[in-house]
């Protein structure tokens, strides 16, 4: 070595991260990962609702269609039956309410998944008039 050549002692910083700092990335990574899936899996559930609203609707007004197709007066009260549809069996309810005018009655048709009609999907109604 010449004289000239001084020896420069450089000091190694480290620069990576602490213990405490990838902890504390991985609890917000870990927070914002669950919630991620807690928000899919409700859009999920609330998916299959709709699809469920959906269905049983399509049922209900399949039915009454069909009580208007009938043309018989009076309407059956307490009808019960079932209809296949998106490959799961609907079972539906149809009551008849009487109105003010006795030409005139309120079709109720409530559907659902459960053979003993203890819940039901959807409700929908409509007016029916005797035909003259």
């Amino acid at each position: 070595m010449s004289p000239n050549t001084s020896l420069v002692v450089r000091k190694k910083h480290n620069t990576g991260l602490t213990l405490l700092e990838v902890l504390v990335a991985l609890f917000i990574f870990a927070l914002t990962g669950t919630a991620i899936m807690k928000a899919a899996s409700d859009h999920l559930t609330g998916v299959g609702q709709i699809e469920d609203i959906t269905f049983a609707t399509w049922v209900a007004n399949n039915r009454l269609n069909q009580v208007h197709i009938d043309n018989t007066w009076p309407i059956k009260n307490n009808q019960k039956g079932e209809q296949e549809m998106a490959g799961r069996i609907w079972y539906w309810q149809q009551r008849t309410i009487k109105t003010s005018d006795d030409d005139m009655v309120q079709v109720e048709v409530t559907v659902g998944l459960d053979e003993q009609y203890q819940d039901s999907v959807t409700s929908i109604s409509t007016f029916i008039a005797k035909q003259i």
